[in-house]
């Protein structure tokens, strides 16, 4: 169970962070969208219902992530792991080069670690770090880009695969309930009409990038409900930007923090997507998050994922 819940929300969704709830160092100093003013929807056609049916039904995202795999880029990833004071005890920085101009491979350009990262064993002290190792560093590698349908039925395909399919549920289409996960399965279901009572929906005009115009759909919990209730609460906040000329899905910010007697976390999670010759590709996630739970070391980490200078190698 430890492990399903932490590979869950190690890899979030999200949008430029626009405060850091987690009071330390934050990696993230790359300032991407500049807002200007709030939007007041008017048109019967155009209003909360349009933005909540795109978050729930895109999977432009998770084609995002898949469509990496045909282009050759350079990928920066800064890890910081942090003690009981929230002062760095860990860093790794690798900047990295994925070339898919031919056969696949992947060349470091530069590695330089630092401090208590490694157990014993050479393993990642913390999962958290361990899964984004296994996740980031390789896109080739990583389950999240797999061919396929975005959601599968994984019955009988073992835990693994079922595991799998409840990540990308989270990730890439925030709202929907996760199914088979006890005790959060349902708290991300945040658009039924049971829980929208409990949250505030705001719109704002904003410039990404500065030359894409775009809105900021924001979804946020109410601050006048008591505090027993928000505590009920796993998704604080959740942000999307859309790209005003398509209505594509550039980016995605979540906040989401809760506590019981098995675990307690505070996560925030950041993604961000770019056109590279009209594709539409990964370009930032940030990752800031606390987690504790009995009998294990408490994991405090951040991470800074920075991909650049995509293009297609021969032939694709």
């Amino acid at each position: 169970m430890r492990k399903i819940l932490l590979l869950l929300l190690i890899c979030g969704m999200g949008i430029t962070v626009y405060g850091q709830a987690i009071d330390r160092f934050n990696p993230d100093t790359i300032k991407t969208i500049q807002l200007d003013t709030s939007v007041k929807i008017s048109a019967q056609r155009f209003g909360i219902e349009t933005f909540i049916n795109a978050v729930i039904t895109d999977e432009t995202f998770y084609q995002a992530f898949r469509n990496m795999k045909k282009y050759t880029f350079t990928a920066e990833n800064r890890i910081y792991t942090y003690d009981n004071d929230n002062k760095v005890e860990g860093k790794v920085y690798r900047k990295i080069r994925h070339n898919n101009d031919g056969p696949y491979k992947m060349e470091y350009l530069a590695k330089e670690e630092s401090g208590k990262l490694y157990k014993k064993n050479g393993k990642f002290q913390l999962y958290t770090v361990e899964m984004f190792d296994y996740i980031f560093m390789n896109p080739q590698s990583s389950d999240l880009v797999a061919e396929g349908p975005m959601i599968t039925d994984a019955k009988g395909k073992g835990a693994n695969e079922s595991y799998k399919n409840k990540l990308k549920t989270l990730i890439f289409t925030p709202g929907r309930p996760i199914k088979g996960l006890p005790f959060i399965g349902d708290k991300t279901q945040i658009f039924t009409a049971n829980m929208r009572q409990y949250y505030d929906y705001s719109y704002d005009s904003g410039m990404y990038l500065d030359s894409i115009p775009v809105y900021r759909f924001k979804v946020a919990v109410k601050k006048d409900i008591s505090s027993g209730t928000k505590d009920g609460l796993m998704i604080k906040t959740l942000t999307t930007i859309f790209d005003k000329r398509n209505f594509a899905i550039l980016g995605r910010y979540v906040d989401m923090k809760y506590s019981n007697i098995l675990f307690d976390f505070d996560v925030q999670m950041n993604i961000e997507m770019s056109y590279f010759d009209g594709e539409k590709l990964p370009t930032k996630i940030t990752y800031q998050g606390n987690w504790d739970y009995p009998f294990k070391k408490e994991e405090r980490a951040s991470f800074l994922i920075v991909h650049k200078d995509y293009h297609l190698g021969k032939g694709k």
